[in-house]
């Protein structure tokens, strides 16, 4: 019989790419996502096969997923500075709440989960790169708090559940990552530049620009995932891309993919932003046997494509949603 996967956030960015890999692995997929930030577009080509089921719930309420559930990925959560600042209370519910709830799904059906963290549980680091033995530098009552604290709180949420009820749980650490199906408006680095050059606008940098980002392509980081998730490590492992670069160089790598002549604007740095971020990925090449294959020349290629493939109305909507009607307090 096939085994059988819960991805929940499935129809957002990386969710969707992981419910596409486990389709060609073989596996029964039961996506599961609210539709705050996810987009059923991301999924369309899933609902025609047998293999593919959908439910649009919230899993910061009871989760209920009936027969056999073989291994459970926790990927619903806003994950862009846009999102997680308009709808915070949802945000650190989706990573206490929402992971409590599946950690007990996970213990009912007998099942292995992976949970996504994140390189934000680093804060704004003070050891460079960052390794899973950091602990980090987070601002607890600053305005990215709320994701941040809250993917922590996740993190020591779920081996609780490793080490009292001896659940096998695997957590990743996601560096940023990119890549088809991103929202183009959503605040992140590499579609805002993209959205900027496709509209004729300037380039907006923040600070000086010598703050430094690594970029890690979603192909790279689902392969990534997925050996996590079938190895038999339950610590944290950074998955990511340790090609660092500052954002005003990749500023002008965009200003040169894209044939524009836009000029680079400069703004204030926003509130507790990172100024350094490199994963060391050194337990992920030893564990895991893995690392990423695709450069960001390649990758950043292959992202310009999908961007401009999108419509007008597309590359022009505004990406501010009325997110009141989604929000519980």
């Amino acid at each position: 019989m096939k085994k059988r996967v819960l991805i929940t956030g499935a129809a957002g960015f990386l969710g969707s790419h992981l419910c596409d890999k486990f389709i060609s692995e073989g596996y029964k997929v039961v996506g599961m996502d609210n539709l705050i930030t996810g987009d059923l577009k991301n999924i369309d080509h899933l609902f025609k096969l047998e293999d593919f089921e959908f439910y649009n719930h919230d899993v910061t309420t009871f989760v209920h997923v009936a027969g056999k559930i073989d291994y459970i990925l926790h990927f619903a959560s806003p994950a862009s500075p846009i999102d997680y600042l308009k709808i915070p209370i949802q945000t650190l519910k989706v990573s206490s709440l929402g992971t409590h709830n599946l950690l007990g799904l996970a213990k009912e059906k007998k099942a292995r989960i992976l949970i996504a963290s994140t390189s934000e549980v680093y804060g704004d680091p003070l050891v460079h790169p960052q390794s899973e033995e950091y602990y980090g530098n987070v601002s607890t009552i600053g305005p990215r708090g709320v994701y941040d604290e809250a993917k922590r709180f996740q993190e020591s949420i779920t081996m609780a559940y490793h080490r009292f009820h001896g659940l096998e749980t695997r957590i990743a650490r996601i560096f940023n990552t990119y890549g088809p199906r991103m929202r183009l408006n959503d605040g992140r680095v590499i579609p805002a530049f993209i959205g900027q050059a496709l509209r004729g606008e300037d380039l907006t940098v923040f600070g000086d620009g010598m703050q430094t980002r690594s970029f890690c392509y979603v192909d790279d980081q689902v392969e990534g995932l997925y050996s996590l998730l079938l190895s038999d490590y339950s610590l944290p492992v950074n998955i990511g891309n340790p090609d660092e670069i500052t954002i005003l160089d990749f500023a002008k790598e965009i200003i040169k993919l894209t044939g524009t002549n836009q000029k680079i604007v400069f703004k204030p740095l926003p509130q507790d932003d990172p100024l350094q971020r490199e994963p060391d990925i050194t337990k992920a090449r030893e564990i895991l046997g893995w690392e990423p294959k695709v450069g960001r020349e390649e990758g950043m290629k292959k992202t310009y494509e999908y961007f401009k493939g999108l419509t007008e109305e597309e590359l022009f909507k505004s990406e501010h949603k009325d997110f009141s009607k989604h929000i519980r307090h």
